[in-house]
């Protein structure tokens, strides 16, 4: 497995991947919609992307996005996309691209990384094998609708 921080050259193996992403969310698939998204994040590099690769093929990704905490003065990530190609699943990667963004947080000297899912979302037996402590403070959410 070969995991690496996604360029602009690597949009067109992660498109499919964020498309699948989205359906996994109930969301319609949207796959122009998906590369002009994830261009503008990539041009603008107001996030990062790791993508993993096995035998070339793009199986899956995360995406962190910047966010500080005031309290404690420090940058922190929120891994807010995580997803492996269904028919990669089980193979740890899903660790790895965990693994990954820990080391950049690390490295950077980060605070954390908060992750946001659904209460349902089947990759939360993961997420506290890897470490991560459920946190109830933070339970609210606005909408602008």
């Amino acid at each position: 497995m070969n995991i690496i921080q996604t360029t602009l050259k690597h949009l067109d193996d992660l498109v499919p991947l964020f498309d699948g992403y989205r359906v996994f969310y109930r969301q319609e698939s949207n796959k122009d919609a998906v590369k002009a998204f994830l261009k503008e994040r990539l041009t603008k590099q107001d996030s990062v992307i790791y993508i993993a690769y096995i035998d070339g093929v793009a199986v899956g990704f995360t995406q962190l996005y910047f966010l500080f905490s005031s309290v404690s003065m420090q940058p922190m990530y929120v891994l807010n996309d995580l997803f492996i190609d269904a028919n990669y699943r089980n193979k740890n990667i899903g660790t790895a691209l965990i693994n990954k963004a820990k080391a950049r947080c690390k490295e950077q000297h980060y605070k954390g990384i908060i992750i946001q899912t659904e209460n349902t979302n089947p990759a939360q037996d993961l997420y506290q094998r890897e470490g991560f402590v459920k946190d109830t403070d933070l339970t609210f959410f606005w909408t602008n609708k």
